[in-house]
């Protein structure tokens, strides 16, 4: 144990000693916590379209007004050329492209139904995909403004029937006028087509009553704050552990260090506690963070997250180790921790849904503990959870992380 204090004193002081490294392991992920979230936004907004209008009536008047000042689009194109519009498309000028056809209007009010042609710009996937929904609910939601403007009126039009003559006489009264409203519905598509049809007054309606569980504003930043918190203390726990451990490697004290009576289980705790520490360390940084800036608090106990954290470096400190076991330079540590780290950002859960992965990615991703420990900061920021409710995810960072250090410590061993 004395031997043990001896090596973390020297290791704090070797630490501190290095004001680059100071600034590197607090500064730097306070100023990315803080940044990030403002830049990482899932919401798809300024969406530029191009507007086809054939017809410069009312109606279609309106609808460009609705589609303008939804928040989503800007107009950057008003013209009478599809040509021309599909033209800004090509050179990315416009995301979309609106066509609504000549007698609109008329042709809506006539016959109940017209058609209006979408062309999206489908390079961008998800601003494509989320663009063309947009636009397509703006639509059905204007129809629906249409509907009730068409059923007012039908309503205010309509003659009630005339009461019977006399008692004798048959009743009879002219049927009514036709009910029917006109009906949006759309299709997005790279191309598509939104099409009006006629539906009538008594069809079936449903009415939705929704509410918004553990994020009832949908506020982004409860979302992405505690992931991009954890995959920042990743990059510091599985680096800064293997370059330390490497850097005595370059130096050659490490030969040192093995020669003399230090038990090397001993060595190893000296040199991932200091990173321990300087994990919980950071982690407190960014819930302050997270507060100050986001307004984020835990809505779980403290002490359920720092215990889930220890289990996570326990797990990411032996992923360092073990790193610094196959690498002889720094170089080469950086390397294989930006390769995995690349992979735990992107599949761990932090930008993009597990559970929209093939199943074999699935089964991978449940071996990374950055997955785990993302999916406990959700359940204990946003719900509160308690460790009844994490178990299943603390014994996997633990198993993993005894895996990990298990085979750190072997091929340490047998390497030096």
């Amino acid at each position: 144990m004395r031997t043990l204090l001896f090596l973390l004193e020297k290791e704090f002081r070797q630490i501190l000693r290095n004001r680059q490294i100071v600034r590197m392991l607090i500064l730097a992920p306070v100023i990315q916590l803080i940044l990030l979230p403002l830049a990482a936004d899932y919401s798809v907004k300024n969406i530029s379209i191009a507007v086809v209008d054939n017809d410069h009536s009312t109606t279609s008047q309106k609808l460009i007004a609705k589609i303008t000042s939804s928040g989503y689009f800007k107009l950057t194109g008003y013209t009478d050329s599809y040509k021309a519009a599909l033209g800004m498309v090509e050179q990315d000028k416009a995301d979309l492209a609106l066509q609504i056809p000549a007698h609109f209007e008329r042709d809506l009010v006539r016959e109940n139904t017209d058609k209006l042609y979408i062309a999206i710009n489908a390079i961008e996937g998800t601003k494509a995909n989320l663009g063309g929904a947009y636009l397509n609910s703006i639509i059905a939601d204007f129809n629906n403004d249409i509907r009730v403007q068409w059923q007012s009126t039908l309503a205010a039009t309509t003659t009630p029937p005339a009461a019977p003559s006399s008692s004798s006489s048959t009743a009879s009264s002219s049927p009514s006028p036709s009910s029917a409203s006109p009906t949006i519905s759309s299709a997005s598509t790279s191309a598509s087509t939104a099409s009006i049809s006629s539906a009538t007054d008594d069809a079936p309606q449903i009415s939705v009553a929704s509410s918004n569980w553990y994020n009832p504003f949908l506020n982004f930043h409860l979302y992405i704050v505690p992931a991009i918190l954890v995959t920042l203390v990743t990059a510091m726990a599985a680096m800064q552990s293997a370059f330390n451990i490497v850097q005595e490697k370059e130096s050659g004290t490490i030969e040192q260090i093995n020669v003399t009576p230090i038990q090397k289980h001993i060595f190893i705790l000296g040199k991932l506690i200091p990173f321990l520490v300087m994990g919980i360390i950071i982690f407190t940084l960014g819930l302050l963070v997270g507060w100050i800036f986001y307004g984020i608090t835990p809505l779980g106990s403290f002490f359920v997250l720092y215990v889930s954290l220890v289990d996570y470096l326990f797990a990411m400190l032996g992923l360092g180790l073990l790193l610094a076991t196959y690498s002889g330079t720094q170089v080469q540590a950086m390397s294989l921790s930006f390769f995995f780290i690349n992979i735990f950002n992107m599949m761990s859960g932090a930008f993009t849904a597990v559970d929209s992965m093939p199943n074999w990615a699935q089964a991978i991703v449940e071996t990374f503990p950055p997955s785990h420990f993302i999916k406990i900061m959700r359940m204990v920021v946003l719900k509160g959870s308690g460790f009844s409710d994490i178990g299943y995810h603390l014994a996997a960072m633990a198993v993993i992380g005894l895996f990990l250090n298990t085979w750190a410590v072997l091929n340490y061993r047998k390497t030096t």
